[in-house]
């Protein structure tokens, strides 16, 4: 289980985080949708530390981080149970695809190259990507290379993977073999949080929805509560400008 106790987090005197509590139970998959600017983002990278946290309490299973005086082994231990899918791949341009999932396991896991390669074989053939074994980044499209970070991140194993607006760098045709990778780990009951904008995938593929707007959790719940009878007055606008003709169903 994942708790997030109170999070906060400022730039200078902007507050973009503003007390944020958060519980994400093990196997479920997290939508976290809202408009550009609030906080989605950056309550992602609070979690395995990519943003330092101003003040709050991060919890995975039984092991716990005080942001306001956190220590380096805390934040290791807090980052090897997690592992990130980003916007941009951030894959190593001058490693093949699977010398960029080889990478995690055998200078975080200490595995032997051999144990490494054969597992990163099996998640690149997983994802899709069996024939794409030593191919580099550039010779890949952004459907393949974001395919290799889920592959990088389902490596290391951890207890939640957090995807970080994992198509909003692809061209639209290239959408859909991603989502369908994501559908796909969802259904092994892999813990996930993903910032997304694609609504009609976060009603399919979410077990529970959080809406956020101006640093804090406007609303939660079921995605089908969220998204065909919202409660609050701030969710029904962000929808209505999704679905101008005011049916929220996706």
């Amino acid at each position: 289980m994942i708790k997030l106790t109170q999070i906060r987090k400022s730039f200078g005197r902007n507050e973009v985080l503003k007390g944020i509590d958060l519980t994400v139970k093990k196997g479920e998959v997290v939508a976290i949708l809202g408009p550009s600017g609030s906080g989605k983002t950056t309550l992602l990278r609070c979690i395995n530390y990519l943003e330092k946290p101003s003040d709050g309490h991060i919890s995975i299973d039984d092991f716990t981080v005080n942001c306001k005086h956190p220590d380096k082994k805390g934040i290791h231990t807090l980052r090897q149970k997690s592992a990130m899918v980003f916007q941009q791949y951030n894959l190593f341009k001058h490693k093949t695809a699977i010398e960029n999932v080889m990478e995690g396991l055998v200078i975080v896991k200490k595995l032997p190259k051999d144990e490494a390669r054969q597992k990163s074989e099996e998640l690149l053939e997983k994802v899709g990507l069996g024939n794409k074994l030593n191919a580099y980044p550039s010779e890949l499209s952004g459907g393949q290379q974001q395919r290799v970070g889920i592959a990088r991140a389902l490596a290391l194993n951890p207890e939640v993977i957090l995807f970080d607006e994992p198509t909003s760098a692809l061209d639209p045709e290239l959408v859909g073999e991603v989502l369908s990778v994501i559908r796909k780990i969802a259904k092994e009951g892999i813990t996930m949080i993903i910032v997304t904008h694609e609504m009609s995938f976060a009603q399919d593929v979410a077990s529970h929805v959080v809406f956020m707007d101006g640093g804090v959790i406007v609303e939660e719940g079921r995605p089908n509560d969220i998204f065909t009878n919202p409660k609050e007055e701030r969710t029904k606008q962000f929808l209505k400008r999704i679905t101008p003709e005011g049916v929220y169903s996706i």
